[in-house]
């Protein structure tokens, strides 16, 4: 049995300016909402195994795996399907990008 890895990174990506806000609700009007399965869809045309899309804060809130089997948690604004927060819970198997890191060897497992 795997023991998932200490370490969950949290990458954030900012929409506009406004989005720079310390809110991090989605604003989207309704009716300009694209429907859930076009993102369910296109993420696992990515390779993810999605369990759940919920609305929560007014994003789109998925649960699942990614195509490497982590566990990844993320946002998208309903209208856009544009990624707002990604979270990744790393197996302690799990060979980390090195686009995750600040730069600096010493920050590495």
């Amino acid at each position: 049995m795997k023991i998932p890895f200490v370490t969950t990174i949290t990458l954030c990506t900012l929409l506009s300016a406004t989005a720079a806000q310390a809110s991090h609700d989605c604003k989207d009007p309704v009716a300009d909402w694209q429907p859930r399965e076009i993102l369910r869809q296109q993420l696992e045309a990515k390779g993810w195994q999605v369990r759940r899309i919920k609305i929560d804060d007014g994003c789109y809130e998925v649960k699942g795996l990614d195509q490497d089997g982590n566990k990844v948690e993320a946002d998208y604004a309903p209208a856009s399907l544009r990624l707002r927060k990604l979270e990744i819970e790393f197996d302690e198997d799990a060979v980390i990008p090195d686009s995750l890191y600040s730069g600096d060897k010493g920050d590495r497992p």
